[in-house]
């Protein structure tokens, strides 16, 4: 009975719930996965699974294994930041979509500023924070203004920021490819310093100091949503709008600078990216880049924990980086992709599987507290 009743607990326990969750839903992901490659080629399923799980364990040498573990970890820390985007938005109510807008207004800003006006890297930095809250800015100002819906506003506000970003770009743009110029090259000033980091990655030169501030980030975005008053009133004000008004919050003000502060991140998340060198930007993409995309499934994956949100950009960056080693003599390229995609796509059933259990655990409650009702009843007969 003891052991029971300290198993209801556990399962009570929201942070138990999330991970226990977001388990289910990385294996329902790898469930499906598997039956999808099970039906294109059975013969080289297992093999397609265990390389996309492995990731940079599949290498033999540890040298290697701690290179790509850093590329992993390289592209881990801007999908992060999207992630708390999403998050930050969220607990004030808002779905974030226009997120991965905002990341491509802090890649131009950023990019345009080390290659264009040669910039060192915390300049760069903060014109990635400020173009992405300023993005984040006119979806909040539309919101209090004209009552527009934030997911109408992000939405259209991506295409603009891309064909913007790609218009803008050209200025910086390498002679011989549609790619921007290498920083490393151009400008080396606007690189985040990595402070001897990369030495503990076999020399991996994109490992600067993105990843700890990544991880600082989300433990300050943490902090002022758990344990400030202007986080207390942002959550107010995403809960009941209205009642956060009769209370005397501005709403409309908290509104603003939650979709500044949500842009602010997304846009600091492309610059950690951008600014490691690890890739140019491509002034012919047609298609918003997917990283702000895919912080929407790790923010949900993580919890809509700031603390959650750190575990799972990783594991989702690792699979993805996982499912580039698919033998394509089985599968084609975008097989990889597939897989990765299956498990993003579940990932958002999260609060599903939240709720059941909750619902579970209530149903379980109703009919203990029944038998202890009739058993007293039984009792108070007797007597």
């Amino acid at each position: 009975m003891k052991k029971q009743k300290q198993s209801l607990a556990l399962l009570r326990n929201d942070g138990f719930q999330t991970l226990l969750a977001s388990l289910l839903c990385i294996l329902g992901g790898l469930l499906v996965g598997y039956l999808v490659l099970l039906a294109i080629e059975p013969s080289g399923a297992g093999g397609a699974i265990k390389a996309v799980m492995q990731n940079f364990l599949r290498y033999p040498n540890h040298k290697l294994q701690m290179k790509y573990l850093g590329q992993t970890l390289v592209l881990a820390a801007p999908l992060l930041m999207c992630a708390l985007s999403v998050l930050f938005a969220y607990k004030v109510g808002m779905f974030n979509i226009g997120a991965a807008g905002q990341y491509v207004a802090g890649a131009c800003a950023c990019l345009y500023a080390a290659l264009k006006w040669n910039l060192p890297w915390y300049l760069c930095l903060l014109f990635a924070m400020v173009a992405g809250a300023l993005l984040g800015a006119i979806s909040g100002l539309l919101k209090t203004a004209c009552n527009v819906n934030v997911v109408i506003s992000g939405i259209m506000l991506n295409w603009i920021a891309l064909y913007m970003t790609n218009l803008i770009l050209l200025q910086v743009k390498n002679p011989t490819s549609p790619y921007t110029k290498l920083i490393r090259g151009t400008n080396p000033g606007a690189l985040l310093p990595s402070f001897g980091l990369e030495k503990l990655f076999n020399g991996e030169q994109s490992v600067t100091i993105a990843i700890p501030l990544a991880v600082i980030m989300a433990v300050v975005v943490w902090v002022i949503l758990n344990k400030t008053k202007f986080g207390y009133e942002l959550k107010a004000t995403g809960l009941n709008y209205n009642a956060a008004k009769y209370c005397g919050m501005r709403e409309n003000r908290n509104i603003i600078l939650t979709m500044m502060i949500a842009g602010a991140l997304a846009g600091m998340g492309a610059a950690l990216l951008y600014l490691t060198g690890i890739e140019e930007w491509e002034t012919t993409i047609s298609s918003v880049p997917a990283m702000g995309f895919n912080g929407i499934a790790v923010a949900f994956l993580g919890g809509l924990s700031p603390i959650g949100s750190i575990l799972s950009a990783f594991f989702i960056q690792h699979i993805t980086s996982g499912g580039g080693n698919v033998d394509l003599q089985f599968y084609c390229a975008q097989i990889s992709s597939l897989i990765s995609s299956l498990i993003i796509f579940l990932c958002a059933f999260v609060g599903f599987f939240k709720f059941y259990m909750q619902e579970k655990l209530r149903k379980h409650d109703e009919k203990v507290a029944a038998a202890a009702q009739t058993a007293t009843n039984e009792e108070g007969g007797n007597e």
